[in-house]
């Protein structure tokens, strides 16, 4: 074995900040030895791993396809460090989650996860499913908790939990009877949604297969709060995860909509690279999450 675990770091930093100054600082290491150590690996193996234009350094071919195998093995690496140095305590867990379950659900599976588990740490951040993804594929995300239904041939898609989307309006609305809406009404509603490359979306987009082109969709927003308030101000209609409103509908702030002939139903997912090592602190967030979502009711 001729690379060092330095040297596969160096190239990890470089290819994530694109800049060989910030990766050294990032590695708390001098930009001279962190070059030093890049020509290092690539001259033994007579190859080039990134391209340079000025102060830009991005992967090329060859380090792109690299890259995973290296993430792989520097995860690995750092599960023994904290195996041998902390018996097998999980260190910082960087997940990912779409508005709906990092709003209304992520928090509460943070509190029981550090809780369970001593010295543990969860950064999480949250975004709609498309930049979740996004994040999981560069490795910038440990594990990814999404809503919309995604294909990608170096990700493992589990499907973790049911939700359904509800439709709904402000409590006074007297402009929609208290009756299944037919197609013809969902067509004419003044509709506010999320925005494209959300899970929320893509689900509402699925539930209204066949009128969706005809659809009068007034607003898009990409937040859930600014849907509620702008359907409480009389601006149309809302599609959301049955979660997210549930508090609204009991406190009277919102008033439901029925169209059972459409499909509202979905699920939640966990999204995992398939090159990147499963730590023993992802393999207790799984089943974390897998717990919650077996809970009755």
């Amino acid at each position: 074995m001729h690379y060092t675990l330095r040297q596969l770091q160096v190239f990890m930093a470089i290819a994530r900040l694109e800049n060989v100054t910030r990766a050294a600082e990032a590695l708390s290491m001098s930009q001279s030895a962190a070059s030093s150590a890049l020509k290092e690996l690539e001259s033994q193996y007579d190859i080039k791993l990134f391209d340079r234009a000025g102060k830009r350094i991005r992967l090329n071919e060859h380090g792109r396809q690299l890259r995973p195998q290296v993430e792989a093995l520097l995860a690995q690496a750092d599960a023994l460090e904290h195996t041998l140095a902390a018996h097998n305590t999980p260190g910082t867990l960087q997940v990912g989650a779409t508005l709906t379950i990092g709003n209304y659900l992520a928090v509460e599976l943070m509190a029981q996860y550090m809780a369970d588990e001593t010295n543990a740490r969860v950064e999480l951040t949250v975004a709609n499913t498309q930049s979740i993804v996004d994040q999981v594929l560069h490795f910038d995300l440990d594990v990814g908790l999404v809503e919309g239904e995604l294909n990608h041939p170096d990700l493992n898609v589990i499907e973790w939990m049911d939700d359904n989307l509800k439709i709904f309006t402000r409590p006074d609305d007297t402009s929609t009877a208290d009756h299944a809406l037919s197609d013809e009404e969902l067509q004419a509603l003044p509709w506010i949604v999320r925005e494209p490359g959300s899970g929320t979306r893509q689900g509402f987009d699925r539930a209204m297969a066949g009128l969706i082109n005809k659809t009068n969709i007034r607003l898009q927003l990409q937040h859930t709060e600014a849907i509620k308030r702008a359907v409480q101000a009389g601006l149309g209609v809302g599609c959301l995860s049955e979660i997210s409103i549930k508090e609204d509908i009991e406190r009277g702030l919102l008033k439901p909509l029925q169209a059972p002939h459409r499909n509202w139903q979905r699920k939640f997912y966990f999204v995992l690279h398939k090159q990147k090592f499963e730590s023993p602190g992802v393999a207790a967030w799984l089943e974390l999450c897998r717990q919650y979502a077996a809970q009755p009711g």
